[in-house]
């Protein structure tokens, strides 16, 4: 039991209520997945996560071409932790056989199933041919995702936008050409290319695709709050949610967004402790500055939130982060974690990240 017994009693009140979800041939434990996000969908956070109610999720994006070559960084980006359930890993690039090629070298580091990553809209990743560049390319998607779906014994997924831009939104006729290349399902991100990440995602484009979809969809953009994921859940044609920025938040989003109602935040700040004191012995001597990145974020929309992040990044030795935790978090209040549960997340890493 990798919590103290006060706190997985309430996980596992709600972990009671989860309903498992099918997508095409895989099989989650829940209805809300975590997304993909670059420098931090890594092992640690991506198990933290499933142990708090997340019914699976995908790898930060690794490039095929590293893989090939055999970059020793790229393919510790590869590694899923046994503890792990429901896990994908997510390629990106623009040459399929090079992405073929790099799909097979992964499949041996036992993920559930392989995700093409076409929504990135980073211009680094798009002039390459990768990420959303893919979404410009129909006459050629068919048979780039063919290639990669006969390399490889797992399910394969993609990752999309509604398209490139507001006057070429193609998400309907790329979830087509997907279905005919035998992929199992597909995860839009509600925004275009062109977008970035301003502005709101369309969930009434996402809706009406799913309506009329040969694939089952998963929506993604701006779950950030457990009334706005559970409102949506309980109205969505879509097959199941998959949230990024949120948990960052809140860790204890995926549980709590399964509550029929709006309660107070059950979770107090023992519970947020606890997850921390997990979280850290889930790095294992990981990077420092990736777990005071993680605890920043937990501690944003709170009092005395911004002279604790200056603290926290000024603290030298993990004895002094975890004392720092301890005196921030125990003070406090169930009203304080209220409040922060039922605000959006407005600018909060507004960058990027779902």
């Amino acid at each position: 039991m990798p919590f103290h017994p006060k706190t997985q009693k309430k996980i596992d009140l709600f972990l009671a209520t989860r309903k498992t979800t099918i997508l095409g041939s895989l099989a989650f434990d829940s209805p809300l997945l975590l997304a993909p996000m670059s420098g931090i969908s890594r092992p640690p956070f991506r198990l933290l996560m499933q142990l708090l109610g997340a019914g699976g999720s995908v790898s930060e994006f690794v490039s095929a071409e590293g893989i090939i070559q055999g970059n020793k960084r790229t393919r510790q980006m590869l590694t899923i932790d046994p503890r792990e359930r429901h896990t994908g890993i997510q390629l990106f690039g623009g040459k399929a056989l090079a992405m073929a090629q790099a799909a097979q070298r992964a499949e041996d580091y036992g993920p559930s199933f392989i995700d093409i990553n076409m929504g990135c809209p980073v211009k680094k990743v798009v002039t390459k041919g990768g990420g959303a560049a893919l979404l410009r390319e129909e006459k050629k998607l068919g048979a780039f995702l063919g290639t990669i779906r006969k390399a490889i014994r797992l399910p394969l997924t993609i990752k999309i936008r509604t398209g490139w831009d507001e006057t070429s939104r193609n998400a309907r006729d790329i979830i087509r050409i997907a279905a005919s290349e035998g992929i199992s399902s597909v995860t839009i991100h509600g925004r275009t290319r062109a977008q970035q990440y301003r502005g709101l995602a369309d969930w009434g484009y996402m809706e009406n695709l799913a309506l009329s979809t040969p694939l089952p969809l998963v929506g993604n953009g701006d779950l950030s709050t457990p009334m706005a994921i559970n409102n949506r859940l309980k109205v969505t044609n879509l097959s199941a949610l998959m949230l990024a920025r949120g948990p960052l938040r809140n860790p204890f989003l995926f549980l709590e967004s399964l509550c029929p109602t709006n309660p107070p935040a059950l979770f107090d700040s023992s519970d947020y402790l606890e997850v921390i004191h997990t979280f850290n012995e889930l790095h294992n001597g990981d990077s420092p500055l990736s777990l005071k990145k993680h605890i920043v974020w937990f501690s944003s929309c709170l009092e005395g939130s911004a002279l604790f992040r200056r603290h926290i990044f000024k603290a030298k030795t993990l004895r002094e982060i975890l004392s720092l935790c301890d005196s921030f978090f125990s003070s406090l209040t169930p009203e304080d974690l209220a409040s922060k549960h039922n605000t959006a997340q407005g600018e909060f890493m507004a960058g990027g990240h779902g």
